[in-house]
């Protein structure tokens, strides 16, 4: 592992790292925020995920999660949400695909396969680096995302309940497999089958079975993707015929970008923490 930055923010720490990453096969950056709290021992951890076209940056520089993190002692990981580099495949003039819009799951198709496994690099390599450098209680993590990494958020979550004490997201791309801004990345990922797709769907992995003990949800009303790409009523209806509690707030007058995130960027953090406690 690298460091790229630190810098000292409400007592604690936020630095910026990079290593090679064998799941995808490339270069990968990271953010970590370590709370003051981790002076006098390890903290718990909160994974958060990105969206469509973002990275590391865009909640390390507008989520404005750090002073209650900071007053709350937990660690924020912030992954980047694809794979990048000269050798990556791209579709550059496609934002809601390739680089930037990896939807945090293991492409088998070529010539995606090699790089785009981003549900490895979340689920299993970067949590072993995390374990491994930084002061962190591997026993108390939650997750939660926005937008694509909502989606990424309930899926990985939904996978493993065992791992994660609780999840949230804000504004999620719930039906992935059915979406209109998803669905064309899903197949040129995973293939032209849709019972490929069902792993990485949080509706489809709910009425296939999988289950989490609770679940929190932001959506702005005012949000320009909420028919076309999100439509939160869908997971609602899975959850209430597999007997999950939701909790799905919509938010009225509100978008999808991080003035919507930042605004409850602070629910969630005490809505997480909480869970850890316990």
């Amino acid at each position: 592992m690298k460091t790229i930055s630190t810098a000292k923010s409400h007592d604690g720490v936020q630095g910026v790292y990079s290593h090679a990453s064998e799941a995808c096969a490339g270069d990968m950056t990271f953010a970590v925020f370590v709370p003051p709290q981790a002076k006098h021992g390890p903290c718990p951890v909160v994974w958060y995920l990105s969206g469509l076209t973002c990275t590391h940056q865009n909640v390390m520089d507008k989520g404005e999660y750090r002073r209650l993190a900071a007053e709350l002692g937990l660690i924020i990981v912030c992954p980047d949400t694809s794979p990048r580099g000269e050798n990556v495949p791209d579709e550059k003039d496609n934002w809601q695909f390739g680089c930037g819009a990896g939807f945090y799951l293991d492409a088998t198709q070529e010539p995606f396969a090699k790089n785009y496994r981003m549900y490895s690099y979340i689920a299993e390599e970067l949590p072993a680096l995390i374990a491994r450098e930084f002061p962190a209680d591997m026993k108390r993590q939650a997750i939660f995302g926005h937008s694509m990494g909502g989606h990424g958020a309930l899926t990985i979550a939904l996978k493993h309940p065992d791992r994660f004490k609780s999840c949230s997201a804000f504004a999620p791309i719930v039906h992935p497999m059915v979406a209109g801004w998803s669905k064309p990345a899903l197949e040129k990922y995973l293939g032209a089958d849709e019972t490929s797709w069902r792993a990485y769907d949080a509706v489809a992995l709910i009425e296939g079975g999988k289950s989490f003990p609770e679940f929190l949800v932001d959506q702005g009303k005012a949000d320009t993707f909420l028919d076309d790409g999100l439509r939160p009523w869908l997971l609602d209806d899975a959850c209430k015929a597999a007997g999950i509690p939701l909790t799905l707030r919509m938010q009225e007058g509100y978008d999808h970008s991080y003035f919507f995130i930042s605004t409850f960027m602070n629910d969630h953090l005490r809505w997480h923490a909480e869970r850890l406690a316990k």
